[in-house]
């Protein structure tokens, strides 16, 4: 896949070293980003990671995550503005990448229990692949 917001003048030089990034140590998906826990990934750059959903609930379930530990939505601070952007842009190109561009897709972010996070990383699930009404839940 390609970046879907890479541009020239704003990528970082290629280190040797990967960067520290934000944990928590009891997080699924800090585990997950940092190869402790095994996950099928499909997309990796410098700021986000993306694998599959192990209990898919479409024929195409991924999900998208910051590389950093932000737990919730409502945690999110203007700074994350360009970081959330890129996580909408890059569930949009798997999507596309997965032949569901033009059939429809679905993007999901729960924030909080209420909302039904289950998983307190900051994650959007992308969904295709079967039909879904409206309102959802």
């Amino acid at each position: 896949m390609s970046n879907p917001s890479s541009s020239s003048s704003s990528s970082p030089p290629p280190s040797s070293s990967p960067p520290e990034h934000v944990s928590k140590a009891d997080c699924l998906f800090c585990k997950i980003r940092d190869g402790q826990i095994p996950a099928t990934i499909v997309y990796r750059d410098e700021r986000v990671l993306a694998f599959k959903d192990i209990g898919p609930k479409a024929p195409l379930h991924q999900l998208v995550i910051p590389l950093d530990h932000i737990e919730t939505l409502a945690e999110a601070a203007p700074a994350h503005e360009a970081l959330l952007g890129h996580m909408m842009l890059t569930a949009a190109q798997l999507a596309r990448d997965a032949g569901h561009g033009d059939k429809g897709f679905r993007v999901v972010m729960n924030s909080g229990v209420g909302a039904g996070q289950t998983v307190f990383h900051l994650h959007l699930h992308i969904l295709a692949g079967r039909s879904f009404g409206w309102p959802p839940g």
